[in-house]
């Protein structure tokens, strides 16, 4: 509009997706409100968390999980009993991270299914067919400051997996590499809320698939980095396909050994939203959690006595 006013139906559009004034012209604005759709299409998935779902599967998801996988779950206690908390994993075994759900039943199991659960997830995944609603239904809502605090506020346990795609997809040769991919929000949202910060651990999940590229580049190259934040999709090798690039299609895990380990909270001298805007101090707290996950890591791998077999 000329004049600065825009139709209501109009201010509407931009109150959801944001103001970017030249979107129609600029590639990179356009990509943002792109980005901005995703979210809010694929979010409001709270309340579709299923606890009776949930209860009645487990014993059925355990049964699969100890005969495929060997799936082994310790440190449970190291998760507080009442209230809200973040746990941050190390983020392993492409989209279909079978750790992830061996914790969340873990969880459940432990806690029972009605303690509120919630696991932060990239909303590409959410949106693949069979897998994002089921996924929906155990407790994965999209990934973001907005909805992590939001869980945080309802007293949920929130997982968040910093690494992402990055971590997810990295190759084979660095499946025990702990990096979270540099990314520290986490920290910040842990710092804001003044909540628990409780590092999870795995190992056994990376090996479920044959990882040889992350393929950040091929990306780039296609531009799904900006259009839909997919910043890297793998290059592996596997059944049925051999070799492909991409983990949005069906593929067989491998009977990995998985093991996951809860470690002992970590407490940080200061809290607060000042203490979370102070970006030397959200390193430091960065760096200390890293190093607390890559050296139980490095404790787990020294158990295994081959890849994949444990």
């Amino acid at each position: 509009q000329s004049n600065g006013a825009a139709p209501s139906a109009q201010r509407d559009f931009y109150d959801s997706v944001g103001d970017d004034e030249d979107w129609r012209e600029n590639p990179s604005a356009a990509f943002r409100v792109g980005e901005r759709l995703v979210d809010r299409i694929f979010s409001g998935t709270f309340e579709q968390r299923d606890p009776d779902l949930i209860r009645e599967n487990l014993p059925l998801n355990w049964l699969l999980a100890t005969l495929y996988f060997r799936a082994r779950v310790e440190g449970l206690d190291n998760i507080p009993d009442v209230g809200p908390a973040m746990l941050v994993g190390n983020h392993s075994g492409g989209n279909y991270i079978p750790d992830s759900f061996i914790l969340g039943m873990a969880f459940a199991t432990y806690f029972g299914a009605e303690r509120p659960w919630f696991a932060l997830t990239h909303s590409a995944v959410m949106a693949m067919p069979i897998i994002g609603p089921i996924m929906k239904s155990f407790g994965s809502i999209p990934a973001s400051r907005e909805n992590a605090d939001e869980a945080l506020r309802r007293g949920a346990c929130v997982l968040v997996y910093p690494g992402g795609d990055i971590e997810t997809y990295r190759p084979w040769w660095k499946r025990n590499e702990v990096t979270l991919a540099g990314r520290k929000g986490f920290i910040r949202t842990a710092l804001k809320n003044e909540v628990p910060l409780v590092p999870v651990v795995n190992i056994g999940s990376h090996e479920t698939g044959i990882f040889l590229s992350d393929g950040q580049w091929l990306c780039r190259l296609l531009g799904i980095d900006r259009s839909l934040r997919i910043k890297a999709t793998p290059i592996q090798l596997g059944l049925p396909w051999g070799l492909w690039a991409t983990d949005f299609l069906p593929r067989l895990l491998l009977p990995a050994k998985i093991e996951v380990r809860v470690l002992p909270e970590v407490r940080f001298p200061r809290t607060g939203a000042a203490a979370a805007e102070d970006d030397d101090y959200v390193q430091e707290c960065f760096d200390d959690v890293v190093l607390r996950m890559q050296t139980a890591h490095d404790e787990m791998a020294a158990r295994r006595r081959w890849p994949i077999i444990g």
